[in-house]
């Protein structure tokens, strides 16, 4: 179209590279190279954050070890070990066997790197001097009166940002047709906040006219955490959204058999809409104006591709169906083009969920009712004595990043198309000082995904 555009997306994890999703540069003639390299160990960026994680986890055992000057409680260690691997077998475990030479005994256990405090802090600090006081007020643990402990009484937070600094600078690479292509953290929106960096928005935003940027998952996860965390703590607000949708996912919504989505299913399809406008609904509440993305699949139909197209444009929404996987740029003129009106129209009035001095609770049951369709929010005496201890440390009025699973628009993943009036369980809360919020655990969500 003539105008100069970046792309800015996050690095892929090992865990879904070697998992069931697969890599994450793209396929076909729609992907980010080099493609082997940045599906693996690019540039070392995410294995430099578990060495920083782990460097606080090292330390924080051994000043247990040497005294325990800081009095902390080994029960209630709020850093987790971390690597970039799915490891079921990792997730709860016991350190310091072997007797008195060999550590204090302790339960601990492994989260995937994605999901570590120090992911969300490289991702959202804007520079070397902000990395290192956000490492310093991540809190790893409390002591026996039940005070918070960080990584600055620790005494590790420069030794951390060491490890970072080169990580924090951004890695720019291109797509397969030459378009700049800005590859930097690497959380996810399921577990974690589930954005690309500050930094690389930031430096696309400079150089380009466009930039296209990513919030993972659907708008449940990506699109909410984006506008109440990442434009809360950068002030960077979208100008549009493009919601992806396939015929494929909607008949899955619809009720249709994983083995049977590849087969015309009309009455399926439409069944899907709900979650379709489910998710139109979640951006229109956020102030962003949305544009369908509608991933062409050689299994679909034109049948089933002019039905989604229709009920797009009944309900008012810009739509497009595409095949730039096929085609690269050419599949995708006309997605191109309706993506740059919504954007430069002008109507985007983004709009946060919920407001800084919303008690906890409210806000989270702003996102579970307003976002998710919830009827209301549970807490179990776990959440509830996690909330207590968090708020006498003075951590209860951060915002709120919840973990759930991205395969409904509910805590439970059975749960299709887009129900409503259900109870969003809230088992457990854990502090992300650092990062600037408090992440909330709901349904059965692990942040050690598995194989």
């Amino acid at each position: 179209m003539g105008t100069r555009a970046t792309v800015a997306i996050r690095e892929p994890s090992l865990g879904p590279v070697f998992g069931t999703k697969g890599g994450a540069a793209g396929g076909g003639r729609a992907q980010v190279l080099p493609m082997e390299e940045i599906n693996l160990h690019f540039t070392g960026d995410i294995h430099a954050v578990t060495a920083a994680n782990n460097l606080i986890a090292a330390i924080l055992d051994a000043h247990v070890f040497h005294g325990n000057e800081l009095r902390i409680d080994t029960t209630r260690v709020m850093l987790p070990r971390c690597e970039d691997m799915n490891d079921r077998e990792l997730r709860n475990i016991v350190v310091g066997l072997g007797g008195p030479k060999h550590g204090v005994p302790r339960e601990d256990g492994f989260i995937i790197t994605a999901a570590s405090e120090v992911m969300a802090i490289l991702c959202l600090a804007e520079g070397i001097a902000d990395l290192k006081e956000r490492l310093a007020r991540a809190v790893v643990a409390f002591d026996r009166e039940e005070k918070p402990v960080t990584v600055r009484d620790l005494y590790v937070h420069g030794a951390a940002a060491v490890l970072l600094r080169d990580a924090l600078m951004p890695n720019l690479v291109q797509t397969i047709e030459g378009t700049p292509a800005i590859v930097h953290g690497g959380p996810f929106a399921n577990i974690a906040h589930g954005t690309n960096t500050i930094l690389a928005d930031r430096l696309a935003l400079g150089t380009s006219e466009v930039v296209v940027t990513e919030a993972g998952f659907g708008s449940d996860l990506g699109a909410e955490k984006f506008v109440d965390l990442v434009y809360r703590s950068s002030g960077i607000a979208p100008a549009a959204a493009v919601l992806v949708a396939s015929v494929r996912a909607l008949k899955h919504h619809g009720g249709a058999r994983r083995k049977d989505l590849t087969v015309e299913n009309l009455a399926a399809l439409e069944a899907g809409f709900a979650n379709l406008d489910a998710h139109l609904g979640i951006l229109q509440t956020l102030g962003l104006p949305a544009v369908v993305a509608v991933n062409r699949f050689a299994s679909d139909t034109d049948r089933e591709i002019d039905s989604v197209l229709g009920h797009c444009e009944d309900r008012g929404a810009p739509a497009a169906a595409h095949t730039f996987h096929a085609d690269g740029g050419e599949g995708g003129d006309e997605l191109a083009r309706a993506v740059h009106d919504a954007a430069t129209r002008g109507d985007a009035t983004v709009r946060p969920v919920y407001r800084d001095q919303d008690p906890f609770e409210e806000k989270v049951a702003k996102v579970a009712t307003g976002i998710y369709g919830a009827g209301e929010v549970k807490y179990d005496a776990a959440a509830l004595e996690d909330l207590e201890r968090l708020r006498s440390a003075g951590l209860g009025d951060l915002p709120v990043c919840i973990a759930k699973t991205q395969l409904s628009l509910s805590d439970d993943e059975s749960l299709r198309g887009a129900p409503k009036g259900w109870t969003l369980e809230v088992r457990g809360v854990r502090p992300s000082a650092g990062a600037g919020f408090l992440v909330v655990l709901a349904g059965d969500i692990v942040r050690m995904p598995l194989f």
